[in-house]
């Protein structure tokens, strides 16, 4: 069975972490699977990426037996080979990523889901920033992305402490996007993917990138990286099909060029 199954569904591609009976628990061939789909998921063809899980969890997090296996790959190659090049390769994708969080998300499952573009869950889901319950500290970029997300306060209890954060206190706190109650949850999710795979791609890059940078640049900075960015968007076929379908008063056909 395969660790991780990739899917496209028209101009979108699903990813789906496919350890059931471990909870979809990273080890390295799910790590290594993941990166080869994302890197396959550049294709211009494909226009946004929904990540999910199968079974009752999104992902558990490191599958602790292959962490402290004498012959295993040991935590420096755990983090530098497996998690890492994943977080930099979501970052990367000119596209929207989206994490459709289907049950617990914890530990790198956790930071996995919040280091996508856009984060849903289904109602009965959770997030637990579970490292410190064995003596580790947050990676898989938890530290970055969680203090943006929610504020230094709740960032550093919820990473001390390793409370389990249910999905609505997950959405009230600005941690994810939406909530879906799991009846309609992977309607919903895909719906949403759907939805960004018809949009102007390249606008829809322009503004994760803008958000990125935002992170670290002045005002000023901002507003060059703005003006830039415009300028590169209005020079696109799917601006001008914008525009004409507006004056046209239909719905546009964007192409992603």
């Amino acid at each position: 069975m395969p660790t991780l199954i990739k899917e496209i569904k028209g101009a979108l591609g699903v990813l789906t972490l496919n350890r059931p009976d471990k909870y979809n628990a990273f080890n390295r061939e799910m790590a290594l699977a993941l990166q080869t789909a994302l890197d396959e998921c550049a294709d211009p063809s494909v226009r946004a990426v929904l990540i999910t899980g199968t079974g009752k969890a999104f992902c558990s997090g490191q599958d602790l037996a292959e962490a402290i296996d004498p012959n295993g790959p040991g935590m420096k190659k755990i983090l530098a080979e497996h998690y890492n090049p994943i977080v930099r390769k979501i970052a990367a994708l000119e596209k929207p990523v989206v994490a459709a969080v289907n049950g617990v998300a914890a530990g790198a499952g956790a930071n996995l889901a919040l280091c996508c573009d856009i984060t849903v869950a289904a109602e009965s889901a959770s997030f637990i920033q579970a490292f410190s319950k064995i003596g580790l500290v947050p990676d898989t970029g938890g530290s970055f992305f969680l203090p943006r997300l929610v504020g230094k306060q709740k960032a550093t209890a919820w990473m001390m402490l390793g409370d389990k954060i249910g999905a609505r206190e997950a959405e009230q706190q600005g941690m994810i996007y939406s909530v879906y109650p799991d009846a309609d949850f992977s309607t919903a999710a895909m719906n949403l993917a759907e939805q960004l795979s018809q949009m102007p791609t390249q606008a829809l890059a322009r503004i994760k990138k803008q958000v990125q940078l935002s992170a670290i640049q002045t005002l000023e900075q901002q507003l060059q990286t703005e003006d830039d960015l415009q300028q590169e968007s209005a020079a696109t076929l799917d601006f001008q099909e914008g525009v004409n379908a507006f004056l046209e008063k239909r719905n546009p056909r964007f192409t992603g060029k």
